[in-house]
């Protein structure tokens, strides 16, 4: 008997065929930076989850948790995969006490499926990430992808309460609770925040929600340099507006958003062109205070120097911020070769802006500066050939440095395969790399999650 058969054999055993698949064509398509499972297993609740880890404990099999599979590429390749979790079956929401502004929702809820749920109560979760329309809240969590919304209502460290996971023997562990309060113990679920399914396999999470805006808006300006626009921006960070999203376009970035906008036939802000740094702007609340915001940054645009400058309408505003939400899923496509940075910064400087937006000028570069310190910066080649390569990993050393040395940090976020192969995509071990390993240890004592995704190899 083959060992692919063999492991379908005792997975059928342990929960029944009907949650087991083995077709090649389908393993195929589970494979995470090439490597493929050798079956993928659909649990429909959390003790079946638990099963089939302790199965994976038992047996030393490698197991990788997913759900869209839309981030699966965040990370290093692993260095093997027995079973892929599919957690796409777990999506219900358990509990709602709309009352209480909390909810609790199985890893597999597709974020749409849940914004729905909640505007039928006029509320909403401040998850505005990447791959929208496909993500599950477990692959949200687990990937740690940036939400847009982080200027106004943090990250999801902010509003995460609690979490139900399965850890490396089988157990299934709470942290947190259901209420924002906490009062005892230790927030264990925040662990969980990017960390690629490499500590736990996570089955349900309670979130803090907040009521919906009663309406929103925008602002775009252009200028002629970075520095001017880097100076608008970070003029309205400082001002305390309640700003929603602020993000920064370098004339590379306003060049692409401008053509998606055009292919969705959707209004396209002329400030947005491909021979100028743009800043927008979004904010929301009601409507007066919507209108007093617009007045606000109008004005600070002026101050700024920009060359041209226009407000959103609510419409035109979520086209725009939809795009730029999607950031991360289109850059990664934006050219057959494409190395795709996270850098975050204590504090966002012009010189450093400038830098980033010109290492590697032998590529083809764009900057995107987001908010609370995260820049996006994506390298675009035209082929995968061991020069580009080289070139790439040369570039990849640089953008690490670079960030080291004003106190920040580099991920990169997106890469070929053959560039991972030359290097890390977390950049160098940090210095508490020692402690990581400790809570590796005592979550995953058999190494059976995601091996060598993480952080130095763990």
């Amino acid at each position: 008997m083959s060992t692919i058969a063999n492991l379908t054999e005792r997975l059928e055993g342990a929960l029944g065929k009907e949650r087991i698949v083995s077709a090649v064509e389908e393993l195929a398509q589970y494979a995470v930076d090439g490597v493929a499972p050798g079956a993928i297993v659909r649990p429909q609740c959390a003790e079946e989850v638990a099963e089939v880890v302790r199965l994976a404990s038992s047996e030393k099999l490698a197991l990788i948790p997913v759900g869209a599979r839309s981030k699966c590429g965040i990370g290093m390749p692993p260095t093997r995969c027995d079973i892929a979790l599919d957690m796409s079956g777990m999506r219900k929401i358990a509990h709602y006490d709309a009352g209480d502004l909390t909810f609790s929702v199985d890893a597999g809820m597709p974020l749409r499926e849940l914004e729905a749920a909640l505007a039928e109560r006029q509320q909403f979760l401040p998850l505005a990430v990447p791959c929208f329309e496909s993500s599950t809240a477990g692959g949200v969590i687990a990937s740690g992808i940036d939400s847009v919304l982080r200027q106004r209502y943090g990250s999801a460290r902010d509003f995460l309460i609690g979490a139900e996971f399965v850890d490396g023997k089988g157990k299934l562990c709470k942290s947190g609770g259901r209420v924002v309060k906490n009062v005892t113990g230790y927030d264990l679920h925040k662990l969980l925040i990017g960390s690629l399914g490499t500590i736990g396999v996570i089955t349900r999470l309670n979130f803090r929600t907040f009521p919906l805006p009663e309406t929103h808006g925008g602002h775009v300006a252009s200028f002629e340099s970075g520095e001017r626009a880097l100076a608008f921006r970070n003029a309205v960070e400082a001002s305390d507006l309640p700003v929603a999203n602020l993000e920064l376009l370098s004339p590379a970035i306003a060049k692409i958003t401008k053509a998606i906008l055009a292919k969705e036939d959707g209004p396209v802000p002329g400030c947005v062109e491909g021979d100028s740094w743009a800043v927008y702007v979004s904010f929301e609340g009601s409507a007066k205070i919507v209108q007093r915001v617009a007045k606000d940054v109008e004005r600070l645009a002026h101050e700024a120097g920009a060359k041209k400058d226009e407000p959103l309408d609510a419409g035109s505003d979520s086209q725009l911020g939809g795009v730029l939400r999607e950031a991360f899923a289109w850059l990664r496509w934006a050219a057959p070769v494409v190395a795709l940075f996270r850098v975050v910064l204590p504090r966002i400087m012009a010189e450093t802006v400038g830098a980033l937006n010109h290492t590697g000028d032998s590529l083809h570069g764009a900057v995107l500066v987001r908010a609370c310190g995260v820049i996006y910066l994506s390298f675009m080649g035209e082929q995968e050939d061991e020069r580009t390569l080289r070139t790439f990993a040369k570039v990849a050393k640089d953008v690490f440095v670079l960030a080291a040395g004003k106190q920040g940090h580099a991920t990169l976020l997106h890469a070929p395969l053959g560039l991972k192969q030359k290097v890390s995509v977390w950049g160098a071990a940090p210095g508490d790399f020692s402690i990581m390993k400790k809570v590796k240890q005592a979550f995953d004592p058999d190494a059976i999650f995601a091996p060598g995704r993480y952080v130095g190899g763990l």
